[in-house]
């Protein structure tokens, strides 16, 4: 049987966006480009970067005269209306800027049918990829990857997360082929159980019209069955897996134990719960320093709160940290805790695993599938993290315990063995 081709959408890929969600996407590229004929499509991709095994291609380094000369015959059509879509989407948090409406249909009323210099534009400034009108910028990277699919030889689209679902969608109007969708993570995650508005709307529409969802983690799965009403028969979920990483370990500059928090600063990670935790923890002991890494629209609020709390010299921030700074701090860590409100995954929690560092994580969290060894808790019983904490910390053999099963549980989290089984759902959707 002849390799599987695969026409990869996604929204972000290193090094230009270090993002989880980039870092993901290039992690799976990797490992299908072995077993696959693979070409990605980016909206924006360094120039004259090459990788074995793939194409790249970013549209900011297109010519439009690229685009004009395969326009004809195509015209898009998943829009009837736009209303008022929100100009300020936050992909990271529960922000959709002003309330607006977009109505789909399936009939193929015509809001677009050409491609204009100034929607490549969109992607070949120096701004960076989610500021301005990202709305925009969604619909018209989904317009032109439509039109950019009719000169692709593949079996099979893969769209990335909602910025891509449009995008996905089309091309499979456009080609006839099969949608595949990924699921990183959902607009639920962000907002909660009452979250609606434009970014619902597209995950929903893309998610029902995909051939198979790919969700990362089964708790990710059960809320695009729950949450959005997609059938559970095309839910296959995938765990992520993690980069191989050199480990080593450095020496802290203070004598106390130190328990860290490493993600965004949005309410979806919990960091207001970890603060409360580290109150907790230091009522029961002194020996012990607490660092919260990220940065996010909650920092400011955060930090005023830490010194309502009395912890100010005892917790500190770092703000963003790029990944070998990243690593320099797990090398020396002694706790990680995730206390996420509604983790998709939580691929921070496998990075700390692979420095033996174990972990406190939430329930509410696809990674606690993987780490069974991990000590959980809900995300909101900040007493019995705190508790498990405190435990890990005064307890070796408690701590050795850990980290051996944790060791044990991330053997087979890694991209190769994530793409087997995202191949495994090429072949369902195509029926070979």
């Amino acid at each position: 049987m002849r390799k599987i081709k695969v026409l990869k959408l996604g929204w972000e890929f290193p090094p230009l966006i270090n993002g989880g969600l980039g870092v993901a996407c290039m992690g799976i590229s990797k490992a299908l480009s072995k077993k696959v004929d693979l070409s990605v499509i980016v909206p924006k991709a360094k120039r004259g970067l090459e990788y074995d095994g793939f194409s790249l291609t970013g549209l900011n380094n297109l010519e439009y005269q690229e685009l004009e000369t395969q326009e004809e015959g195509y015209t898009y059509e998943s829009f009837s209306v736009v209303g008022k879509a929100p100009v300020d989407l936050d992909p990271y948090a529960c922000v959709e800027g002003t309330p607006g409406t977009i109505t789909f249909t399936k009939e193929g009323k015509l809001l677009f049918s050409k491609v204009h210099k100034a929607d490549l534009d969109l992607f070949t400034g120096k701004e960076d990829l989610y500021a301005g009108d990202l709305a925009r910028k969604v619909i018209e990277f989904s317009k032109i990857c439509a039109v950019m699919a009719r000169g692709y030889d593949f079996d099979v689209v893969h769209a990335h997360d909602w910025m891509t679902y449009l995008a996905g969608v089309e091309v499979k109007k456009a080609t006839g082929k099969p949608l595949v969708v990924h699921l990183h993570a959902s607009q639920f995650d962000r907002a909660g159980a009452d979250a609606r508005g434009w970014i619902y709307d597209i995950e929903k529409y893309g998610m029902e019209h995909a051939d198979a969802v790919i969700p990362v983690s089964k708790y990710t799965g059960t809320v695009a069955a729950g949450h959005y009403g997609i059938d559970p028969a095309k839910i296959f979920p995938v765990h992520n897996g993690a980069d191989p990483v050199e480990v080593f370990h450095s020496k802290k500059k203070f004598p106390e134990k130190l328990v860290l928090f490493l993600g965004r600063l949005t309410a979806q990670k919990g960091p207001e719960f970890f603060l409360q935790i580290a109150a907790k923890v230091l009522e029961q002991t002194d020996n012990v320093r607490f660092v919260m890494a990220g940065t996010g629209e909650k920092l400011r609020q955060l930090i005023e709160t830490g010194a309502f709390h009395g912890v100010g010299d005892k917790f500190h921030f770092t703000g963003f940290l790029n990944k070998q700074k990243v690593n320099e701090l797990l090398s020396m860590t002694d706790v990680y805790c995730m206390p996420s409100v509604s983790e998709p995954f939580g691929l921070s929690a496998l990075e700390a695993a692979q420095f033996n560092i174990p972990a406190v994580i939430s329930k509410q969290s696809g990674v606690a599938e993987v780490m069974k060894g991990a000590l959980k808790a809900d995300f909101w019983d900040v007493n019995m993290m705190a508790s498990q904490i405190v435990s890990l910390i005064t307890d070796d053999e408690l701590y050795k315990k850990v980290v051996a099963q944790s060791a044990q549980d991330i053997k087979n989290s890694n991209w190769d063995t994530a793409a087997d089984k995202m191949i495994r759902v090429y072949h369902h959707v195509l029926g070979w």
